[in-house]
């Protein structure tokens, strides 16, 4: 497009004529657009223009939180994870009361508001000088059937009457009695080897030979003898099966389908009268199991008050009974012998107890 022509600008009525008037029509327009959209801004107070947005926006809390709450790799390994189950004890199962407090005691520890040194991640700033943490973890240890400290038999005493020495000395025999016999009635140990003379090699082929030769000799000749009438009774023709043959074959089939149908019925009325006898033997196996079942834990509270339940890989071995011989009683503590030592008796006793895993014997180097 060309440019806009000049105007003459020779005297007051050209000057008239060309001067502009856009700044008064917009002042129009917008005074129309004003009043058109209920007023103008400017005359408005402030307090109807702007206010506090006191909603929270949940997308910018969370990116803040979320940067917040950042932890180092080293950190989060250490964390509890959801997502992977713990594996369940074999020795303590946790009743639901319990499951039911640990689950209440972590919801209120959730509630509180966290203490100053303590992360989000729940991890414990140990070199926080600010907050003490006096936190204190009991370890509930399940209590034991066999007593910490037991008393032997009276006749293990220094000075014991002959009647309770005679019982506790027949009673330490009885135990290396026990040993002995269990060491020689065992099951013997596989040997490693066993014992025999080699074979030669020309004795192995006169051995290979007469197990090959003795056994095929009479089989052969009653296949040379019946050789010959096989093919004389060999059928020229398969038989042709008719109609008739058939139909006797479909009907012998309904009848035993019939007659297995029949005794299935039978039975199933044998067992309705049956009935009363079936619900007596189903009471009398349940009692024998519950008879069973309280035989067991009988049998296994006893077990636990002599021995420990199995801890490692070695069984606890009782210590010896430490009772004195008839020659070795003097009557007085002043010429008593010394048999055992404190240290071992209380470390056979935390064995015992299941506190601490049986090891094995070490003899002494």
């Amino acid at each position: 497009m060309g440019k806009k022509a000049k105007s003459s600008r020779k005297g007051k009525k050209a000057w008239r004529a060309n001067i502009s008037t856009e700044d008064i029509d917009d002042y129009f327009e917008k005074s129309t657009k004003d009043a058109l959209s209920g007023g103008s801004l400017t005359e408005l107070p402030s307090e109807s223009l702007f206010y506090v947005d006191k909603s929270s926006d949940l997308s910018v809390k969370r990116k803040i939180e979320k940067h917040r709450e950042k932890v180092l790799r080293c950190d989060s390994s250490l964390q509890r994870n959801s997502f992977v189950q713990p594996v369940p004890s074999s020795t303590q199962k946790k009743s639901k009361k319990k499951r039911k407090e640990v689950q209440q005691a972590n919801d209120a520890v959730q509630d509180h508001p966290k203490d100053d040194g303590v992360s989000d991640s729940g991890i414990i700033d140990l070199w926080d000088d600010k907050g003490g943490h006096d936190s204190k973890f009991k370890r509930i240890s399940k209590p034991s059937v066999i007593p910490a400290v037991e008393v032997e038999p009276p006749g293990c005493s220094f000075n014991p009457s002959f009647e309770s020495h005679q019982d506790s000395l027949a009673r330490a025999v009885a135990d290396e009695m026990q040993k002995i016999y269990r060491n020689e009635l065992g099951p013997q140990p596989v040997p490693l080897t066993v014992p025999g003379e080699a074979i030669d090699e020309e004795d192995m082929y006169f051995l290979d030979a007469d197990n090959g030769s003795d056994d095929d000799d009479p089989n052969v000749e009653n296949l040379d003898e019946n050789g010959d009438a096989e093919p004389e009774k060999r059928p020229s023709k398969t038989k042709r099966v008719t109609r008739v043959e058939l139909n006797r074959r479909a009907r012998r089939k309904e009848q035993l389908i019939s007659k297995t149908e029949a005794k299935k019925v039978e039975e199933l009325s044998k067992q309705i009268d049956c009935l009363p006898d079936i619900v007596q033997e189903i009471a009398k196996e349940d009692e024998e199991k519950s008879r069973r079942h309280l035989r067991r834990i009988v049998a296994k509270q006893e077990r636990l008050k002599a021995r420990p339940p199995r801890l490692g890989k070695h069984k606890f071995e009782p210590a010896p009974l430490q009772v004195l011989l008839s020659e070795e009683i003097t009557g007085s503590l002043r010429k008593l012998k010394g048999c055992c030592t404190l240290a071992r008796d209380r470390f056979k006793s935390l064995e015992k107890r299941g506190l601490v895993v049986p090891t094995a014997k070490s003899g002494r180097k």
